[in-house]
């Protein structure tokens, strides 16, 4: 955390999160402090999804894997009911392979533990599409220079020349890949665009005196971190506000993507691969902070 000399240093703020097994395992709410941090949508039907049904954007933090973009939109696992296994466990089966999760609250973070297990060699992308409730003056807070991933969407906001044709993303050093701020999270000016931090596992959004940070822990597999900024940019017909920090495994959106080097690196790392055990396990660890 980053703090002046003559403000009080932050302190953590506990946190509560709710799910919704039966509904695709999706996170409801991540609360602390009198201070909801997930955004829900105002998209109906959320209950009524089954497999193949298109993506309907509620809110909450979905889990997308073996994809993000592509097919199946938001993967395969967000559209299906999970067994309880537990208080806080459950697992989802899907065509290719299974997926369990434990939550759990220790000393005020929420530690979501996940096991995924299918054949060896298995490549899949997963990410926590944690959408977030936040105010146009948030920020979005990663090491610099980290390597950033700007998809087509973005291509007419950046210099002439800067886009070249064919490649499938363009590659920056973050906060301000190719001119465009991306750490700043509004205000709403029309854009709507997704961006992939390689690399990047541990974040933090901060939005006044507010704070959370998201840590994923998985050594053996690619990690980095999805941004989704919709400033009121997307869909066409009717935009609205929504922000998705995403900590994900892998380096790309769309699984099908996995083997290109979009232009500008090797495709190794850019999704996360079975092992011969046949099963990868992960961590992620969501923390709050309030400062001043």
């Amino acid at each position: 955390m980053v703090s002046r000399p003559d403000l009080p240093a932050p302190v953590a703020v506990p946190l509560r999160v709710a799910v919704d097994h039966r509904h695709g395992g999706r996170w409801t709410s991540l609360a602390g402090g009198g201070r909801e941090w997930l955004w829900r949508g105002g998209a109906t039907g959320r209950e009524r999804v089954a497999p193949g049904d298109a993506f309907v954007d509620a809110g909450g933090l979905e889990e997308c894997v073996p994809t993000v973009r592509g097919r199946p939109d938001h993967g395969a696992a967000w559209s299906r009911p999970w067994r309880t296994t537990g208080p806080r466990s459950a697992v989802v089966d899907c065509a290719d392979f299974t997926l369990a999760r434990r939550i759990t609250e220790e000393t005020g973070a929420v530690v979501a533990r996940y096991r995924l297990a299918a054949e060896p060699g298995y490549r899949f992308v997963w990410a926590a599409h944690a959408l977030l409730d936040l105010s146009p003056a948030a920020r979005l807070v990663a090491p610099a220079g980290t390597p950033t991933r700007l998809y087509p969407e973005a291509a007419e906001l950046l210099p002439p020349g800067t886009w070249r044709a064919g490649d499938r993303w363009h590659t920056a050093g973050w906060p301000d890949p190719a001119g465009l701020p991306l750490d700043r999270l509004g205000p709403d000016d029309g854009t709507a665009l997704g961006a992939v931090l390689v690399g990047a596992d541990d974040v933090r959004v901060v939005d006044g005196t507010d704070a959370l940070r998201l840590r994923l822990h998985c050594p053996d597999q690619p990690r980095s971190v999805a941004l989704w900024r919709n400033l009121r940019g997307w869909p066409a017909a009717a935009p609205y506000r929504s922000i998705g920090v995403e900590p994900m495994l892998g380096a790309v959106f769309d699984l099908a993507e996995a083997d290109s080097d979009g232009g500008d690196t090797a495709a190794a790392g850019n999704a996360a691969v079975v092992p011969a055990d046949g099963e990868v396990e992960w961590e992620l660890v969501v923390t709050g902070y309030r400062s001043g």
